[in-house]
């Protein structure tokens, strides 16, 4: 898999991060940037450890789903895709979040937002050798998210949340057509 497609891969998978972190830096629009950073290592913790959890266990599983990992993963990454856009439909009203920065919300939110992320490690299983380089840059364009989605959040308001988890499922949709397109035309 190709360094860009991880890319844009961490790209979408960190608009949860991001959509979260909005709603940290509204419910707490005088966080400072150390506990902003917290948040954001937690998020980033998550998001690039969930992804080796699900290669490990794909991986022992590679001989079952070669033949099929391009649908696996084309379907993971539409599902995974299809739900963030349909949960940006949600008033985001409903989603408030509480106090981000108690230990108990901050590890419930990051295992919520990194569930998508062990789903991907699981159909990375036959798509890459190594897994921790796509890790090291999913929890590093996470963490890049989540601070940016705690400033927009005390700048912002809701307004952009809406968006970002939209542009996030579309993304992986994309890339779920495109390892099935390259899959079946190219091999």
């Amino acid at each position: 898999m190709e360094i860009l497609t991880v890319i844009l891969l961490a790209i979408g998978l960190s608009f949860d991060s991001f959509a979260v972190s909005v709603c940290s830096g509204l419910n707490l629009p005088q966080i400072r940037f150390f506990q902003a950073a917290k948040i954001a290592v937690f998020l980033a913790f998550f998001q690039g450890f969930m992804p080796v959890a699900g290669w490990l266990v794909g991986n022992s599983m590679k001989s079952l789903i070669e033949p099929v990992d391009h649908w696996i993963a084309f379907g993971l990454l539409s599902l995974i895709g299809g739900k963030m856009v349909i949960e940006s439909f949600i008033n985001s009203e409903t989603r408030e979040i509480k106090n981000p920065l108690h230990i108990k919300v901050i590890l419930l939110l990051s295992v919520a937002t990194s569930i998508d992320a062990l789903a991907v490690g699981f159909s990375f299983a036959t798509l890459l050798d190594r897994i921790l380089i796509a890790a090291v840059i999913i929890g590093a364009v996470t963490f890049i998210a989540s601070m940016l989605g705690i400033l927009l959040g005390k700048k912002t308001g809701p307004k952009i949340n809406r968006f970002a988890e939209m542009t996030g499922g579309f993304i992986l949709i994309f890339i779920g057509v495109k390892i099935l397109f390259e899959h079946l035309f190219t091999s």
